[in-house]
């Protein structure tokens, strides 16, 4: 019981941190960048700790979301049940915001390391706008998840 107590909650910030950083980059830095307030070597660094954090984030809600689909579910109730689809929703939405986070900031570095900011924000933008709205999907799963809206 304590064991799911720390679970759920490790996973629940962990995973709030997560979005909340990726919608910050996409709803604040870029569109600053974009306007010529920051320089390559900040929005690189900040690019850089962003997919550290998105990795870490997502090993940890591999861990702890593994843990808690294990105990709590079973391949049956995962396909058969609305909560069970809901589970495999967050874990098809968390491969993408993965994904959407690890291309934007490719796409992103290249232009910087040429010292070049506004061409490579514009060219990164879509993909953390769309990773934000992915993070913010998973977030209203998760909600619908406590909530207990999901049928079994």
């Amino acid at each position: 019981m304590v064991l799911d107590t720390v679970m759920v909650t490790l996973h629940v910030l962990v995973g709030a941190l997560w979005v909340g950083s990726v919608v910050f980059v996409a709803g604040a830095i870029l569109p600053a960048a974009a306007e010529g307030a920051l320089d390559a070597a900040p929005l690189e660094a900040i690019a850089d700790r962003l997919v550290y954090l998105s990795r870490g984030a997502s090993v940890v809600m591999f861990l702890t979301g593994g843990h808690l689909a294990g105990t709590r579910y079973t391949v049956e109730t995962l396909t058969a049940s609305g909560r069970g689809h809901l589970v495999l929703a967050m874990l098809a939405l968390w491969l993408v915001l993965t994904a959407l986070v690890e291309i934007g900031r490719s796409r992103l570095v290249d232009g910087l390391q040429e010292k070049r900011v506004r061409t490579p924000v514009a060219e990164s933008a879509t993909f953390f706008r769309a990773a934000a709205v992915v993070g913010i999907l998973l977030l209203v799963d998760a909600g619908l998840l406590a909530s207990g809206l999901a049928l079994y």
